[in-house]
This record gives C-alpha cells, structure tokens and sequence, in this order.
C-alpha cells in the first residue's frame, strides 16, 4: 500500500506540475490593418513603424500589420477597408479620408486611427475633437485651414506674381474640399487662381503644365492626395522645367525637387499615430481619446530648386524657414 500511495503521489505532484503550463493560452498576436493611398514607396509607412518600434512593437514579433496601398487610384480603397474589416484586425490606420469615411460606414467596433488631412468634424467622421464618439480617434494635420499662409508665402517670394496655378487631382473627394479652400483664401487675398487639373489613373501632368504656360500662369500650388503624392519627384521636375516658383502640403516635395512647403510635419504626425494604437491595444476606447491637432508647422524652402528657376528668396523669408535645402 506504501509503494502505490507513492506512486499515486508523486503523478499527482507531475499533473500539478504539467497543469498551468498546459492551461497557458498563446499570447495573441495583435493584427494592425494600414492603409494608405500610395504605394508600398510612400512616405508614411517608416515613421508609423518607427513609432511602433519606440513603443516596444516590433513587426513579425509582437505586432503583425496588413497593409494595403491605393496606389493613387481612389477607387480602390474601398475594397481595401472592406478586405482589413473582414480579416477583423484589431485596430485601423487609415490616411485618405475617402478611407476613413468607407471604414466609418463598414465597422462600428473594429477601433480606427485616422491621420487626416481634413477638419474630421466639418466632414462628419466625428462628433468633436475632444470627444470624437464612436469608433473612430486619431490626427488631423489640418491641411486646408493652412493654404492661406500657403499663398501668402508664395506672394511674398515672387511678389509680382500675377496669376498662381492650382495643381491638383480633381476625381479625388479630399482635394474637391481643398480646391475650395485655396478658393475662398486665393479670393481673400486678391489673387487670381486656374485650376490645372490631372485625373487618375492616367494623370496628364504635362498637359497640365501645358495649360499652365498658356494661361501664363508663375506660380503654382499643389493640393496632395492619394494621387499626387505618388507623383511628387515628377511635378517637381515640370515646375523647375518650366521654371515655376511651387508651394506644398508637405515636406516631402520639397525634398524631391519643389521650392517650398508649409504644414505639420509629416513623419510627427504617423509617429503618433502609433501612440494612439498602443492606448487602444492596451484597452482604451476611440470615443475618449481626444484627436489630436498639430501644435507646430514646418516652412521648408529648397534654395538649390530656386537657384536652378532663377529667383532669389528674400532674407525675411529664410529667416522663418524651419528647414533650408542647399
């Protein structure tokens, strides 16, 4: 009886010890759904994972990321969202507002982080930006409110400027809104506008420039989108080509080729988006994390693109500039 009382003691003691190993579940892997309206080259995605990165996530480790890129034609975001809401990943990180609107109208629980260029609350994504309600949270980089300052800087490089072109993709929703601004600000001002207009899938930007020179346009201004960014480098060059001063919604023409931007800084602005994903893995709600608006802005100049269009840049305006190519 001894010898079996053992027996039965010591495989107690191995079930005990084998039992919370095996009631253990796998930690779950959290799954985040990105998209963006460029491609897989586009500006956003490196600071968005150096963001998670800062936080201790580390794609293929602890986080997994689906991404999906319009390739700057609109139209495909849609199927995009609708393709992420399916896989049911834990968080949305979404850029293009006609892709937060699809997520908006798709899903009611599956948290979404926007990084808008949009007043998320005059295009009615949320209630406020203290208290976004629903499901949806995250960055609005404010674009449109600064296309004022935009042509005021633009005015005061080449004063003489008679007539400044709008660049812009005219299919695209956001732009649409944008145009209007540039509009209401150009109206303001006192300064006469011609929309030059390209289309996706096959955007005639030399057209474009061609209707710019006819009209005698000497100034240009361009209106970001899912379309456009993918072509920064390309309307860089036709600005310098035709030798046209050029203002930006972000840094990242300038540094292809454009003379100037003004706006929140890109990279902050994804870089915080992954705050935001780290809150809502860790249990907090989009309805009570107040949407964040960009606090400082970037006046980038390039003076090796001014030199090559012949003008000069004003020792009062590179004074303010918060970056200067050479």
């Amino acid at each position: 009886m001894a010898i079996k009382t053992i027996i039965v003691l010591l495989v107690g003691l191995a079930l005990a010890s084998v039992h919370p190993a095996q009631a253990q579940q796998p930690k779950k892997v959290p799954r985040i759904g990105f998209v963006v309206g460029t491609g897989p080259e586009g500006p956003n995605v490196p600071p968005f994972r150096r963001g998670l990165e800062d936080l201790g996530y580390f794609e293929g480790k602890n986080v997994l990321i689906e991404y999906r890129y319009a390739e700057g034609i609109e139209d495909r975001l849609p199927a995009s969202v609708a393709e992420l809401v399916q896989l049911n990943v834990d968080v949305l990180v979404i850029a293009p507002a006609r892709a937060i609107r699809a997520a908006k109208q798709m899903t009611k629980t599956i948290p979404i982080v926007m990084v808008t260029a949009v007043d998320p609350v005059a295009n009615g994504l949320i209630d406020s930006l203290a208290r976004p309600g629903g499901n949806i949270t995250g960055l609005t980089r404010l674009t449109a409110e600064l296309n004022g300052k935009r042509l005021e800087l633009l005015k005061e490089v080449v004063p003489r400027t008679s007539l400044f072109g709008v660049l812009w993709d005219a299919g695209g929703a956001g732009s649409v809104n944008s145009f209007k601004e540039i509009e209401i600000a150009a109206s303001a001002l006192k300064i006469p506008i011609r929309s030059l207009e390209v289309r996706s899938p096959k955007p005639d930007f030399e057209g474009a420039f061609q209707s710019a020179a006819k009209a005698r346009v000497t100034a240009i201004i361009t209106i970001t989108g899912a379309l456009m960014l993918g072509y920064s480098k390309r309307t860089a060059e036709l600005a310098i080509k035709n030798r046209l001063p050029s203002m930006y919604e972000r840094s990242s023409y300038v540094e292809a080729g454009g003379l100037m931007s003004y706006a929140a800084n890109d990279d902050e602005s994804f870089r915080r988006a992954a705050v935001y994903v780290d809150k809502i893995l860790k249990g907090a709600k989009p309805a009570d994390l107040p949407v964040e608006q960009p606090t400082k802005f970037e006046f980038v100049i390039n003076l090796k693109t001014a030199k090559q269009i012949g003008i000069t840049i004003p020792q009062s305006v590179l004074y303010r500039a918060d970056k200067v190519i050479k």
